[in-house]
């Protein structure tokens, strides 16, 4: 009995030395690919953020390899905030809209007249992210505007493929503009609202409602650092900060291959840009583009790359790339030209601040007005901190 406790024991303190060590292994890994530019304020608390993410995924492989869970499921149960319960100034429901989850939060204050309507698509590279994610977000639009702010819930990757998102974001919001009088909200006044994934399909969808004559117009849309394009992941933003947390170049193709075929297949591919033919790479050069980044944005290091074309089996799987629908930078000058007032975040350290640059440019080069904000010290994800009482940072509150 004695031997048999003796190896158990053993046993056990190999396993927890071995996992110790594979998540230090991790830690230095992503360490050594990462990169912290000295422009972030309060760097070590990015870093913090940033072992925490890379251990909760270590954590969710080995859970995996063992037949526990998916690592996918296991970020996710990781990501669910304690339930806050009610809120003083606000009545929150969840409800089903079209069969997608939503959650409302609506001034609980008597208002003189009708409120703005905010329709909010959360972030998470369409794999990650919830209602629950950014609830305590949602609540601060919804006090702080004095708005009703309907939060949904639509389906993730890689279960749910593109066009899953897209159509969950988009069948709640007609939803919601058909119903507009039940919750007290003017249809004159609105908007659809994401960060990342979610800024990708709130543009989608305000694409989409554009040429509606059935539906009240949007009032605006708000962008926050969104991602709108497959085509060139070559792009200044992308090489500038490819290592800097909270989202590196790699990942941000990873995701939108999750989202549009369920798998990561065809990455190298994708990244060196030899997934899309040349001749359909020219055509959207006009919108997809360096030469439409200012120059200003070209001075930490960026160089041209050389277009490569493709094999006819690599475009097969990636084509739908090319739909407004999923990269909504490259929708028709007609479709541009009905799109609502629009606002753009963009954070300097962040792989998708171009893709923002080139749609605010798109947008104002077609008349719609466009209110841009600039954060030059953010980074990607960084408004997910704004309510931590630790690990927040001035530019995300």
């Amino acid at each position: 009995m004695a031997v048999l406790l003796t190896v158990l024991v053993l046993f056990l303190l190999g396993f927890v030395a071995g996992f110790i060590l594979l998540v230090m292994g991790a830690i230095n890994f992503d360490f050594s690919n990462s990169e912290i530019p000295p422009g972030v304020n309060q760097p070590a608390k990015l870093r913090i953020i940033h072992i925490i993410l890379i251990c909760t995924a270590v954590v969710g492989k080995i859970l995996e390899n063992i037949g526990i869970c998916t690592q996918v499921s296991f970020v996710r149960y990781m990501q669910r905030r304690k339930v806050l319960g009610g809120d003083p100034k606000l009545f929150i429901k969840d409800l089903w809209f079209e069969k997608v989850p939503v959650r409302i939060y609506q001034p609980k204050a008597p208002s003189a007249s009708q409120r703005r309507g905010v329709m909010f698509f959360h972030g998470g590279g369409w794999v990650f992210g919830s209602i629950e994610t950014h609830e305590k977000l949602c609540r601060a639009i919804a006090r702080e505007s004095d708005s009703v702010v309907v939060s949904v819930g639509y389906r993730l990757a890689p279960e749910h493929k593109y066009p899953a998102a897209y159509e969950d974001c988009l069948n709640a919001t007609r939803h919601f503009l058909q119903h507009l009088q039940l919750y007290g909200v003017d249809p004159a006044r609105v908007t659809v609202c994401g960060d990342s994934a979610g800024g990708n399909l709130a543009a989608a969808v305000s694409q989409t409602l554009a040429g509606s004559s059935d539906l009240p117009k949007l009032r605006a849309q708000i962008l926050i650092y969104p991602g709108l394009q497959a085509l060139d992941f070559n792009l200044p933003s992308y090489h500038q900060n490819r290592g800097v947390p909270l989202l590196f170049r790699e990942r941000a193709a990873f995701y939108v291959l999750q989202y549009l075929n369920g798998n990561a297949a065809n990455l190298d591919e994708v990244l060196e840009g030899s997934h899309i033919p040349t001749d359909i790479k020219l055509n959207y050069q006009k919108w997809v583009s360096p030469d439409n980044i200012p120059e200003k944005f070209k001075v930490r290091g960026y160089k041209p790359r050389v277009l490569l074309d493709c094999t006819t089996e690599v475009f097969e799987k990636v084509k739908r790339f090319c739909e407004p629908t999923l990269s909504p930078l490259l929708a028709a000058d007609t479709t541009i030209q009905q799109l609502p007032e629009s606002f753009i975040l963009t954070c300097e350290y962040d792989v998708l601040r171009d893709d923002g640059l080139l749609y605010k440019k798109r947008l104002e080069d077609n008349g719609v007005r466009v209110t841009w904000y600039h954060l030059e010290d953010g980074f990607h994800g960084i408004i997910n901190s704004f309510h931590s009482d630790w690990l927040s940072f001035p530019s995300g509150k």
